[in-house]
């Protein structure tokens, strides 16, 4: 590296370092165990996996658990991204370390499209129209109540691009899946021949 690219390096770790004191102070201030919006977010953390735990159709648990795992993966790349560039921002945290809601990206949004596709796949429905529907109702019911309780800030989106963010979400997780089944037939069918 030259001299530049080093002090530039540097400088950016030292900022970063800075703003993630900066964040640990803020979240020991106003987000700790002392505020509801903790706990909020809290039980929107856990509860959800408590749910999971109990009412996941275990002969499926590797798929949905793929699929999941999927969306959890996308939806946290999103939101890191949407909350980087200052797109949302998040003034309450479970966990003060990472720039988005833990329990949103871990928890709640990957085990209810767990649920989704689980009751799509029981009751042979459309995966396409119910995860359209379920984003709907993320993007334009439930994140406006998170913006009326002040645990979400949108700065230069609205509800639609969240919608878009969803949508894209649950279309790249559902195909990444089905790729997987694809190998999985096809690897059954060749070692049978």
């Amino acid at each position: 590296m030259t001299e530049d690219q080093t002090q530039l390096l540097t400088n950016l770790r030292t900022s970063q370092e800075e703003i993630t004191t900066e964040w640990i102070n803020y979240w020991l201030e106003y987000s700790f165990l002392d505020t509801w919006q903790f706990w909020f977010n809290f039980i929107m953390l856990f509860a959800p996996l408590i749910v999971l735990y109990f009412k996941l159709d275990k002969s499926k648990a590797f798929l949905l658990g793929f699929y999941g795992f999927n969306v959890h993966v996308w939806f946290s790349y999103l939101d890191t991204f949407f909350v980087k560039v200052g797109l949302v921002s998040y003034p309450y945290q479970a966990i003060p370390i990472t720039p988005v809601n833990f329990g949103l990206d871990v928890s709640l949004i990957p085990v209810l499209f767990i649920f989704l596709y689980q009751w799509v796949l029981n009751h042979k429905k459309n995966y396409y129209l119910y995860a359209t529907a379920l984003s709907a109702g993320l993007a334009f019911v439930f994140k406006p109540y998170l913006v009326v309780f002040q645990l979400f800030e949108m700065h230069k989106v609205n509800y639609l691009h969240l919608f878009i963010g969803y949508v894209f979400v649950f279309l790249v997780s559902k195909w990444i899946t089905n790729l997987f089944i694809y190998f999985k037939r096809n690897s059954i069918a060749e070692t049978n021949l």
